[in-house]
């Protein structure tokens, strides 16, 4: 600690004199008086000593942090668990710098059935809601999920339709029709045998496939005694597709608990936690949840990231398995008990089977920091590269890339995306609708974009290290002048143009300023490949933004100008047939059969959507 920051260390000790010995919450805050830190304690005096009274610290991340604190502020509690509460919600509200954060922005695919709904449907969502329904999860990947719900809809008849549609549906859909859908929609479907039939698709997803295959067999025998051929040759079938099921199941545990296994790696600037879930014993799926800059311990990010992750989950398993004691552990049971209405073991196993698993989750969170670390290199190798070969003044760490969206000039508009260490940073993505644009004008709407982006208004955002704009030298002109009139002369620009007229598999084109011919990338394809994405990219953003703007316009302007079809009308009409495409192909007996509609407004309707019947294109 330097002479300068002598003064502040005095202040914080004097500060400290007044301190209570209470449980509550601490938030260190540095010279900006921004929260760097959120910390909890039972006693905030001799939590808060521990700082500043001691000279040495026992870590590397005190010692950084307290060369930040500028000042803190507390928050009693009347208890320990209230402040372990209060810690949960400051750290997701001010998200500090120096405390393990869960992120939230990648969610792994789920499964949700809502079992209050009348009839129960399965249901992929990337977020767990403390709603009342179940969730499932998490799944490696989109396609595991895919492959469950395919199997799931093979074997059991659960509705498909959404539930908006659940009651505007006039008959059945084509999974009735292949025999995969009892259609409670539009059908009479005994609620209590659906509801049989969801219990024994939530048995099968808690990992009971075992019990469920016996259960089914004991049906199929009885069916076939009773000579009820018919439904045996069902059960059989059902039971016949379980068993493929229970040969894919991994049985980790004989025990057939519910637990979570935690497990952390860190190298260079990485932290990994995976996560396994162990339900009935079999082993139902894995994530990993990544950290960058992270200069905690074991035991501090292993019970940050419980206290956040089971204070949104809405279920908690029987045993929490990590490979490390952690400080506050009777006091999170404690709280996991009180928040889910059961008790929670957290349990640092030695040996046996629960040891092997928390090794096995090691193994892949060290195998996870492995593959980070090397895609972490190569990338930096890429930017670096890349700045050399566009003899560039700095690092493109940040790049930018503009590009704009129009229909024959109508609703403009543009979008900026960003990659940071060449990987996207969908964060600091930024759609623009344009105003001051009359027709087709690519090069003014370059201009309007550029001029808004790095206007005096958007000073506080990162600047990029290169600038990429869609087009040819003319853009590339534009956008020059635009930065040259803002007094802006440390951004690099380039501009990207796509071949015309030659072989499809030729590259793009780039070109610098003050250069006619554009950069040759012989032997590094990569680079321009690496440009080029970043350029699809910023492509499918914009067409995106100006799909759904349109959408939200073409709508409005035809379906709100038809007499008689009011807000509610229009939403009716979507709801049932899904765009207003299918509204002008549907039969009129099809209108007339919804709710309010009778066939004079039915007629008006059809009339008034096949004459503006004009397909749009993209530019």
């Amino acid at each position: 600690m330097n002479d300068n920051e002598l003064p502040v260390m005095k202040n914080l000790r004097n500060k400290l004199r007044h301190v209570s010995s209470a449980p509550g919450v601490y938030l260190m805050k540095n010279a900006q008086g921004k929260v760097i830190y959120v910390g909890k304690a039972r006693s905030l005096k001799k939590r808060l000593s521990s700082y500043f009274i001691k000279s040495s610290q026992p870590d590397i991340k005190t010692e950084v942090l307290i060369n930040h604190i500028k000042t803190f502020e507390i928050l009693l509690t009347a208890t320990e668990q209230e402040a372990l509460i209060l810690e949960s919600n400051l750290i997701k509200k001010y998200r500090p710098k120096y405390n393990v954060i869960l992120k939230d922005d990648k969610r792994y695919p789920v499964l949700r059935i809502n079992v209050n709904d009348a009839y129960p449907t399965l249901s992929v969502v990337r977020k767990i809601l403390n709603d009342g329904a179940l969730y499932f999860g998490p799944f490696s990947s989109a396609g595991t999920v895919q492959h469950t719900i395919k199997i799931i809809n093979k074997t059991f008849k659960l509705r498909k339709c959404k539930h908006s549609e659940l009651k505007q549906r006039i008959r059945p859909c084509l999974h009735c029709q292949m025999n995969r859908c009892l259609a409670p929609c539009c059908r009479e479907v005994d609620p209590e045998a659906y509801h049989k039939m969801v219990k024994e698709v939530i048995h099968l997803l808690n990992g009971g496939t075992t019990d469920l295959i016996k259960n089914i067999k004991g049906e199929m025998l009885t069916a076939a005694k009773q000579q009820n051929f018919e439904l045996a040759a069902h059960l059989r079938d059902k039971m016949f597709a379980l068993e493929k099921i229970r040969e894919k199941q991994v049985v980790v545990t004989t025990d057939m608990t519910d637990r979570d296994i935690l497990a952390v790696a860190y190298k260079e600037h990485w932290s990994v936690i995976t996560l396994m879930v162990v339900r009935n014993g079999c082993l139902i799926g894995s994530r990993h949840y990544e950290f960058t800059d992270n200069i905690s311990t074991p035991e501090e990010s292993l019970e940050a990231f419980i206290k956040q992750y089971y204070n949104t989950s809405p279920f908690a398993p029987k045993e929490i398995l990590i490979p490390c004691q952690i400080d506050s552990k009777a006091l999170i049971e404690a709280w996991l008990k009180s928040k889910h209405g059961k008790s929670t073991r957290i349990i640092i196993p030695q040996r046996g089977e629960k040891a092997r698993l928390v090794k096995l989750a090691l193994q892949n969170a060290r195998s996870r920091t492995e593959e980070i670390v090397a895609a972490a290199l190569s990338d930096q190798a890429l930017i670096g590269r890349l700045k050399h070969h566009l003899n560039l003044p700095r690092l493109p760490k940040r790049i930018e890339c503009v590009d704009n969206s129009n229909v024959s000039g109508t609703h403009p508009v543009a979008g900026i995306v960003v990659f940071e260490n060449a990987r996207p940073l969908k964060s600091d993505y930024r759609k623009y609708s344009l105003k001051q644009v009359m027709g087709p004008d690519d090069y003014a709407s370059m201009e309007e974009v550029l001029s808004r982006r790095f206007s005096t208004k958007t000073t506080g955002s990162p600047r990029p290290d290169l600038l990429i704009v869609d087009g040819g030298k003319g853009q590339l002109n534009v956008a020059l002048d635009v930065l040259q009139n803002l007094n802006i002369t440390d951004i690099p620009i380039v501009a990207i143009a796509k071949t015309k007229g030659e072989k499809t598999n030729d590259y793009d084109k780039i070109y610098l300023p003050c250069r006619s011919n554009p950069v040759p990338f012989t032997k590094e394809n990569d680079l321009i490949l690496f440009l080029q994405r970043i350029r699809d990219e910023a492509h499918r953003f914009a067409i995106s933004f100006h799909r759904k703007k349109r959408g939200k316009r073409a709508t409005h302007s035809i379906l709100d100008t038809i007499p008689g079809v009011g807000n509610k009308r229009r939403q009716q009409l979507l709801q049932h047939f899904g765009s207003v495409d299918k509204v002008r192909m549907a039969p009129l007996e099809e209108i007339c059969g919804l709710p309010g509609l009778n066939k004079n407004i039915a007629k008006i309707i059809k009339k008034t959507l096949q004459s503006n019947n004009t397909k749009l294109g993209i530019s």
